[in-house]
């Protein structure tokens, strides 16, 4: 049996505490089956925003009709696209597994590793143990027992990174972020696609307004289908058919494409681990137990990011990183604090958003004050031409505590990310900007003109309770 200061499962946002652990002189187990970095490196963040810039550039192109500029692409290199992706990826990665082959202190187990007893894993015909375990072991994709999905073939959301033929159809099943990136990205460079989500609403986590305005947008572009669920796929000649139910008049409705996608959700990996076996303890679903400081039900293990199922964004998951370290290795223990988590989705259009919807700030007793505007309304967003486009943004009445925005629109990740400052500062609430100068004329003008029509819920016509 081998013998380790600290085992880490996942080498994603696990590999920040690695790091740290190996900076204290501590010597570090690392189970990863897969490839170094994780998800985010991989197959993720950094792969699907390399191919989703060129997406936005074509669309920027054909937005500009709407500002009086005419112009057209003539061609779109998918293999050169594909190629820059993956050499990005492929450098960040190779970089990562020559720091570790350098590091005496790291060991790297690249299986499966499997909890025998406590404290103790069976990697491969290792068996490992550690007095501290982090379980970062990330998630996979969701697949539904459809009658012949299996038969007929599809892509996901990693084997998607080694198409080397554009596909000329698509059908994308699902209507979450996943869905809506890569439909942005096909869709721009010229595949046929049609978007089949199973919620009657796009993006179905955002506020409903926001949810509305990617869907018509998006439509303009892709077939776009929610309440619709899958009940057959088949192959006919080189097409795959799905069959899908529309679920408001139950009729059965059969869409066709040369490749379908899968991106109907995500479960966690946990259970390739048997965590039982060590006492961790997992939800109805599998996603792992933990407390506010990140504990699992077994002393002296946590878990952080996506095996958790809270938040599952790379940020995030970086973030509770320094919390289980801190937990771990030092004296103070902090809580995690998820008030202010931010997430952007990067289809088209863009989506950025932090903390409560008008619905959960309601549903969590708060008198809310609610503020919205377009970007049109700013000489800025009037100038860019973008008619589809909100700022919403909800508060405390009484403390003036930022509890939410939601934008969606060019830059909304950006714009948002202002809002996120603002809910980590002082009193949380939006006073700064009451007092602060505003560039003029910049796009930034439309969050506080959303602040400055603050009024209550169902009262759109009263007076605002912004500057």
């Amino acid at each position: 049996m081998k013998k380790f200061d600290l085992i880490v499962i996942g080498s994603g946002a696990g590999m920040n505490i690695a790091s740290n652990a190996v900076n204290a002189g501590l010597n570090v187990a690392i189970v990863e089956r897969y490839l170094m970095g994780g998800t985010c490196l991989n197959y993720g963040c950094i792969p699907s925003k390399i191919l989703l810039h060129p997406a936005d550039v074509i669309r920027n192109m054909d937005d500009a009709s709407a500002i009086g500029v005419f112009g057209k692409v003539t061609k779109v290199d998918f293999p050169f696209i594909m190629k820059r992706m993956r050499n990005f990826v492929d450098e960040g990665r190779i970089e990562m597994e020559r720091g570790i082959a350098s590091t005496d202190a790291i060991t790297w187990f690249r299986e499966t590793g499997e909890f025998i007893k406590d404290y103790t894993l069976k990697v491969g015909s290792d068996t490992i143990t550690a007095p501290k375990i982090v379980i970062a072991s990330g998630a996979r994709l969701l697949v539904l027992p459809i009658p012949g999905l299996k038969e007929a073939g599809y892509i996901d959301n990693i084997s998607v990174f080694d198409l080397k033929k554009q596909p000329k159809s698509l059908i994308i099943m699902g209507g979450g972020y996943i869905a809506c990136e890569f439909g942005h990205f096909f869709s721009a460079i010229g595949t046929n696609v049609t978007v089949l989500g199973r919620n009657p609403r796009l993006l179905k986590r955002e506020e409903p307004e926001i949810s509305e305005i990617v869907k018509n947008r998006f439509s303009k572009y892709a077939n776009v289908y929610t309440g619709y669920e899958a009940r057959e796929v088949r192959k006919e000649g080189h097409q795959k058919v799905v069959l899908a139910k529309n679920r408001q008049d139950n009729k059965v409705y059969k869409f066709k494409a040369e490749e379908i996608m899968l991106a109907i959700g995500r479960k966690s990996n946990a259970d390739l681990l048997k965590p039982e076996k060590t006492g961790v303890a997992t939800d109805k679903n599998g996603w792992i137990i933990v407390n506010e400081y990140l504990e699992t039900s077994k002393p002296n293990i946590w878990a952080l990011g996506d095996a958790t199922g809270k938040y599952m964004f790379r940020h995030t998951a970086n973030y509770e990183s320094s919390i289980v370290w801190r937990n771990a290795f030092t004296e103070h223990k902090q809580k995690t604090d998820y008030h202010a988590v931010p997430h952007a989705v990067f289809g088209y259009p863009t989506v950025g958003s932090v903390g409560m919807t008008e619905a959960e700030a309601k549903a969590a007793g708060y008198a809310i004050l609610v503020g919205k505007a377009k970007y049109t309304d700013v000489a800025k967003g009037f100038a860019m031409g973008e008619e589809d486009s909100l700022v919403k943004v909800v508060v405390d009445g009484e403390s003036r505590k930022i509890l939410g925005c939601h934008i969606v629109g060019s830059e909304a990740a950006d714009l948002v990310q202002q809002v996120v400052y603002l809910m980590n500062a002082g009193e949380q609430d939006y006073m700064p900007l009451v007092t602060s100068q505003i560039i003029h004329p910049a796009l930034s003008e439309v969050v506080i003109n959303a602040f400055a029509s603050l009024k209550q819920p169902g009262h759109e016509h009263d007076h605002g309770h912004g500057h």
